[in-house]
């Protein structure tokens, strides 16, 4: 590949995960205190994401597998992007932003697959390659967190601009699109069924009882992970830690560092044991924000930031792992697919209109909440997941560590017990 098209790969990598950070970690907090929303209509703000996660595989399979090239799909859903989300910037209720920001991430998830597509048409050796241009993506969410931090607006409660920045780099990635290499549908004048576009030919998987548990365990963890995206913000705001998203994107930071020393726990732990220390360190993360204040116990809020390295790299992609090894060469595709659409569709659905109305429960002023019963309730629900999937979870087959996951190369052929 050449060293241009590796630049240009890059910088759509970098602007397409600037973008998301750049608003969506501190849009808890900007619609509390600005647009005074309530926990409820919080949760309803963040699902949207959910929404567009279920809706985007038929904008992917029936549009750019078809009809269009990626890359110019790709530009436009971004210049639509910058315009929502400028407008969202003019609304001053929750009422006329809440549509607005659902026809934005309706948009915007069909983006992050696109991205990818356009990356691996031109790749020789995708396993090596691919890596490096994503981390950029990481690179993008924690410059936008920092970026965030170092201006202050949180404190200073302009956090509007948050959109408007993101509108700009949208607009750029919009616009940059239309230089990017020609990625031409790869489906096109063929039939394409719903069974396709939704990823159900891999649906014979759950036939194995410990994939089954597996699938129902992945989405039941993302109950508590819905707690995190869509309060953890306000939650730091509230009890007045300073820079709070900038603090966030230490979490990226850790997602970095775990995912390169993963292989040396995924070769000695196995994937069960991987996907069981995931489920762990989501319940004690809850239970360092239940107790941790920004007095003493300030290193149990970072701690628990930090450990967002072990909660995503340990179940999210171990699990695309054991996903990809049972699939099988035919359905490897349609089962990452069918996942991902269950995972961040149907269950961040589910965890975002369960996690509103607790958070609203538990208010104890218009401005303030009892945040260490809020955060044991997540830590309660990951615990009973983690039980459930000890006890059930019997799987014996093997399981081949996947170098295409930003795994170390020398352990790209080790075979690993469950």
């Amino acid at each position: 590949m050449k060293f241009s098209t590796t630049v240009r790969l890059s910088v759509m990598m970098f602007l397409e995960f600037f973008i998301w950070g750049a608003w969506f970690v501190t849009m808890g907090t900007y619609l509390t205190k600005t647009l005074n929303a309530s926990d409820f209509q919080n949760a309803e703000a963040y699902a949207t994401q959910s929404f567009g996660a279920i809706l985007a595989p038929f904008i992917i399979g029936l549009i750019a597998d078809k009809f269009f090239s990626a890359q110019k799909i790709l530009g436009v859903l971004h210049l639509v992007g910058a315009a929502a989300l400028y407008y969202a910037t003019t609304l001053s209720n929750f009422n006329g932003f809440y549509p607005i920001i659902f026809i934005y991430m309706v948009v915007y998830m069909p983006t992050l697959a696109l991205v990818n597509s356009v990356s691996f048409k031109q790749m020789t050796n995708p396993s090596k390659q691919f890596p490096p241009i994503r981390v950029l993506g990481t690179l993008g969410w924690i410059v936008a967190g920092l970026t965030i931090g170092w201006l202050g607006w949180e404190k200073s409660g302009t956090l509007v601009l948050t959109f408007k920045m993101a509108a700009v780099a949208s607009l750029i990635l919009g616009l940059f699109s239309f230089t990017l290499p020609d990625t031409p549908p790869a489906k096109k004048g063929q039939k394409t069924s719903f069974r396709e576009i939704m990823g159900l030919d891999s649906i014979g998987m759950l036939k194995n009882p410990s994939y089954l548990v597996f699938f129902l365990g992945s989405i039941a963890i993302c109950v508590p992970l819905a707690f995190y995206y869509n309060f953890t913000n306000p939650f730091l705001n509230e009890i007045g830690m300073q820079g709070a998203a900038a603090k966030q994107s230490f979490g990226q930071i850790s997602e970095l560092v775990f995912m390169a020393i993963m292989p040396f726990f995924f070769v000695r732990l196995g994937v069960k044991k991987m996907l069981a220390f995931g489920m762990l360190a989501w319940a004690l993360r809850y239970v360092f924000f239940a107790y941790g204040n920004i007095g003493s116990n300030y290193w149990m809020l970072i701690l628990g930031i930090v450990m967002h390295g072990i909660c995503y790299d340990f179940f999210f992609v171990t699990g695309q792992i054991y996903t990809d090894n049972l699939a099988g060469e035919k359905f490897k595709s349609a089962a990452q697919g069918f996942i991902t659409l269950a995972t961040y569709g149907v269950g961040m659905l589910i965890g975002s209109y369960i996690s509103g109305p607790i958070v609203d429960s538990y208010k104890t002023s218009a401005t303030s909440h009892d945040w260490q019963h809020i955060w044991l309730i997540p830590a309660a629900i990951a615990v009973a997941v983690l039980v459930m999937f000890l006890l059930f979870f019997r799987d014996k087959n093997k399981v081949e560590d996947k170098p295409g996951l930003n795994l170390d190369e020398p352990q790209a052929d080790v075979r690993v017990e469950v």
